[in-house]
């Protein structure tokens, strides 16, 4: 399980030695005018023309710059364990510091962490061709595209017309249903009165008709 000393020296961090020497050597450019001294104004407007057209520098530091946080990403993303109680100083305890504490003894944001996981979830051969293009994305694209997209729930069918009524037509049966488990329908015919006989025939058979066309209509 991946650990995490509790104080990480950011500042005092190795950096890699070409990485190092590119610095300088970008830090001189940037201080360092050598065509203000040139006697051939003609010389100096053309290089500055060229100097200013040429991205090949601001395209290399922007494919650092990449890599650099999907590597962040990379490490950031073998954190996930649950932490645990730092307090107690037992150096026979590995604890498993969440990602987000990782992130924090890294000395990274929030906004960082989430960043630099999500440029590591692009796909590395869409990172890899995307970074290499001509116009590298910038970081903030790159993120986007290794965005996880949230799980939509798909939308609830439309009720079919009738829901509410047969939503009352189901507690109806079922109570009938019960009433008919519990009664015999000979006693209960012998209880009509003479004068509500007539009544209960009529709506019996619309009850009938009624009830042999649902059937026939239920689905299967």
């Amino acid at each position: 399980m991946t650990t995490l000393p509790e104080n990480i020296p950011i500042a005092s961090a190795r950096l890699p030695v070409a990485y190092e020497a590119a610095r300088t050597a970008l830090a001189n450019c940037a201080s360092i005018d050598e065509c203000q001294d040139w006697a051939n104004k003609a010389d100096a407007l053309a290089s500055y023309a060229k100097q200013a057209d040429d991205n090949t520098l601001r395209r290399h530091a922007e494919r650092i710059q990449a890599r650099a946080v999907r590597r962040c990403g990379e490490l950031l993303k073998q954190f996930d364990g649950r932490g645990g109680d730092r307090s107690k100083n037992d150096a026979t305890v590995n604890f498993a510091p969440t990602q987000k504490q990782a992130a924090d003894d890294a000395g990274l944001s929030e906004r960082q962490r989430v960043t630099a996981v999500r440029v590591a979830n692009v796909p590395e051969p869409d990172f890899e061709a995307a970074v290499d293009s001509e116009a590298p994305p910038t970081v903030s694209k790159l993120a986007d595209m290794g965005r996880v997209p949230r799980e939509t729930k798909p939308e609830p069918a439309p009720a079919p017309p009738g829901f509410v009524r047969a939503t009352e037509l189901i507690g109806t049966v079922k109570d009938f249903a019960k009433f008919c488990r519990h009664n015999d329908p000979s006693v209960m015919a012998g209880a009509v009165y003479p004068h509500e006989v007539a009544q209960m025939r009529r709506d019996v058979s619309i009850i009938d008709a009624w009830m042999d066309r649902f059937i026939i209509n239920l689905p299967e």
